[in-house]
């Protein structure tokens, strides 16, 4: 049998371990850089294929229903935005309403300028990585169970959240693209959910990475590390270590940067551990 064939069956043998009925779902909250839920009808009916910007979108069944989770780019207009579902009768358009979200700015010292202002030969590696962060992004693992019950991937505190509006040595820089979880060098980071390694490297801005494929296009990046433990084909369940956290890449200190996607977009990772949030922020207040 197919390797890759095996290892898919493995994971979903895996994920069948939360009951379909009661899954755990991702926080909705329907804004830029959030997941909006639609409800697309029975379950009992083949699962339709849903589409957001001509990008694939995951479709979950919840209790009965099919139920579309759509991720909604942070540069997203407040306003009505539109699915395109199709089944094998039809196809037609869903409506939903995106609010707006007010984003803090965050003004951080970073000691190496190239960090800030990339030379040209820095310049064609940033090309070239983003060849593979895109790929990594890019993959789509035709799967009918998805686990959306996440655990939070490092014990830490928040020391950063999406969407803020980013300065490095006071110039505007693009929109933090990630929750941050400040923790010691060398902590133990965990796999937050059963997924598949898809990618791992060095790379300028984001120092030692790992990608994990979840399924249906949900994508999560840990990156900084100081050691990477896993490899590219591996299945992992909640709990495995990754790697470490580290400070490599442009950081300020020691922290794990994890990114989340959905219909290559990036989204608050935040909302994927929603009741652990607020047991990282208080945290801050210590």
């Amino acid at each position: 049998m197919n390797r890759n064939l095996v290892k898919c069956i493995t994971l979903i043998s895996l994920c069948a371990s939360t009951p379909a009925e009661s899954r755990e779902l991702p926080q909705a909250l329907s804004v830029p850089g959030g997941i909006a839920e639609i409800h697309l009808g029975s379950s009992h009916q083949p699962a339709p294929k849903v589409y957001f910007n001509q990008q694939r979108v995951l479709v979950t069944r919840n209790r009965d229903q099919w139920l579309a989770l759509v991720g909604i780019p942070l540069e997203t207009s407040p306003g009505a935005q539109h699915i395109s579902v199709n089944t094998p009768e039809k196809s037609y358009e869903l409506s939903f309403n995106v609010s707006y979200k007010h984003y803090p700015e965050q003004h951080l010292t970073i000691k190496n300028q190239r960090m800030v202002n990339p030379e040209p030969e820095d310049e064609l590696r940033i090309a070239e990585d983003l060849k593979h962060i895109n790929q990594a992004i890019d993959t789509w693992t035709e799967q009918e169970v998805v686990d959306t019950a996440f655990s939070t991937p490092v014990e830490g505190r928040i020391s950063g959240v999406f969407g803020s509006r980013r300065f490095f040595n006071n110039q505007p820089k693009n929109p933090h693209s990630g929750l941050d979880i400040a923790a010691p060098a060398g902590s133990p980071i965990k796999a937050p959910a059963h997924a598949r390694v898809i990618n791992t490297g060095n790379y300028y801005y984001n120092g030692n990475s790992v990608f994990l494929d979840h399924g249906q296009g949900l994508i999560t990046g840990y990156f900084h590390m100081t050691a990477i433990h896993v490899r590219p084909g591996q299945v992992v369940k909640p709990g495995d270590i990754l790697g470490t956290v580290g400070a490599t890449g442009r950081v300020t200190g020691p922290h794990l940067h994890w990114n989340a996607y959905l219909n290559h977009t990036k989204i608050d990772a935040a909302l994927l551990i929603p009741d652990d949030m607020p047991r990282l922020q208080m945290r801050n207040r210590k």
